[in-house]
């Protein structure tokens, strides 16, 4: 399995944020990547907690033929394309595509899979547990209801939407 996490808080030239989301997943099938399942979307607050505007949040499985390096500049070139501008960390973003994981792959080329804040996320699990149940981190071992009953406390997050 192959998960991608989609964000917004800002709008870009599609829409808001959660248009601007739909946008990347209609881009990642027009490059050949196949999304096989997405969760609902979320709303939640910044972590770290900021006064930015809220995200919306999903996380899509994916199918692919491209190695995870080939993947993630496919993700920063979407990014481009829906307008990303890096500036500084955890900064507000018209979007944000993460590689979650890539099937049990544990970091490849300086590439560090799991994600490696995936087990601190609320805006992550909760999407993920709803399109991948039985799925277990492969470096700890922990499912994701496990990694959901350890989440650090104060993170802000409600189900807006059904399958995106």
């Amino acid at each position: 399995m192959i998960f991608i996490g989609i964000g917004s808080n800002l709008s870009s030239s599609l829409g808001g944020p959660r248009a601007t989301c739909e946008a990347a997943l209609a881009l990642l099938e027009a490059e050949g990547i196949a999304v096989l399942r997405c969760s609902s979307w979320y709303e939640s607050a910044p972590v770290p907690a900021s006064d930015q505007p809220w995200f919306v949040n999903g996380v899509a499985d994916v199918a692919t033929n491209r190695s995870a390096q080939d993947l993630l500049a496919c993700l920063l070139s979407i990014e481009t394309k829906l307008g990303r501008e890096r500036t500084t960390p955890n900064a507000a973003r018209s979007i944000d595509l993460d590689l979650l994981a890539f099937g049990d792959v544990v970091t490849e080329q300086g590439l560090h899979l799991p994600h490696p804040r995936l087990h601190e996320r609320a805006f992550v699990l909760l999407p993920l547990q709803e399109i991948a149940p039985h799925w277990r981190h492969p470096v700890s071992g922990g499912s994701v209801e496990d990694l959901i009953t350890n989440l650090p406390p104060g993170q802000d997050i409600r189900r807006i939407e059904s399958n995106c």
